[in-house]
C-alpha cells in the first residue's frame, strides 16, 4: 500500500502498447504522504492528551486546582494543539487538493507523454470516490474549532483571567443590618 505516495503508484507499464504507441513506464505525479501522517500524528496526540486530561481531572482534580500551574499548563498545551489542528488540516487538505489535482484529467495529461502530441485526447472517464478523505478535512478543521473553544475555557481556569484570591476575607461589619427573612 502507498498511503498517498503517488509518485510510487505506476500508471502505465514498462513498454505498454497505449493509442498505437509504445510508452516506457509512467507514475502518477506527487507525494501528499507527509501531511496525511502529520494529520493522524496530531489526531493520535490530541486523543491521548484528552485520555491525559480526563484522567487528571477526574482523579487528581484535587492536585490540578492546587497551584495554578496545572491550568497554565492545561491553557498552553490547547493552545499547542489548536495551532497544530490549524497547520494540519490546511496541509492534507492542500495535500487532498494535490491528489485530486493528480488523478484528474490535467494531472494524467501531464503525467504521460502521449498525451502531448498533437491528435491524441487524454480524459479520466471514472475517479476514486473521495469523500471520506473530504470529509477528514472538515473534521480537521471542527477539531480546531473546539480546540480553540476549549483553550477559551482552560484560559478561564488560569490566573492570566482571574487573579489568584488573596486568602483575606472580609468580615461583615458591626453596623451593617440584616433585613428579616420575609414569610
Amino acid at each position: 500500500m502507498f498511503f498517498f505516495r503517488l509518485n510510487q503508484v505506476v500508471l502505465v507499464p514498462n513498454k505498454m502498447d497505449v493509442c498505437n504507441r509504445t510508452l516506457q513506464e509512467t507514475h502518477l505525479v506527487g507525494d501528499s504522504s507527509s501531511s496525511a501522517e502529520f494529520f493522524v500524528s496530531v489526531a493520535v496526540f490530541a486523543f491521548l492528551y484528552c485520555i491525559a486530561a480526563l484522567v487528571l481531572y477526574v482523579g487528581y482534580l484535587h492536585v490540578y486546582n492546587e497551584s495554578n500551574r496545572g491550568p497554565m499548563i492545561d491553557f498552553i498545551v490547547t493552545c499547542l494543539f489548536a495551532f497544530f489542528w490549524l497547520v494540519s488540516s490546511s496541509a492534507w487538505a492542500q495535500g487532498l487538493r494535490n491528489i485530486k489535482t493528480s488523478v484528474g484529467t490535467e494531472g494524467i495529461r501531464e503525467a504521460l507523454s502521449a498525451c502531448k502530441e498533437d491528435g491524441i485526447t487524454c480524459a479520466v472517464t471514472s475517479f476514486a470516490n473521495m469523500g471520506g478523505l473530504s470529509i477528514s478535512v472538515a473534521f480537521g478543521f471542527l477539531n480546531l474549532i473546539l480546540w480553540v473553544g476549549n483553550a477559551w475555557f482552560a484560559f478561564k481556569e488560569t490566573s492570566w483571567h482571574t487573579p489568584p484570591q488573596t486568602g483575606s476575607t472580609t468580615q461583615p461589619s458591626s453596623e451593617s443590618v440584616s433585613a428579616p427573612p420575609r414569610m
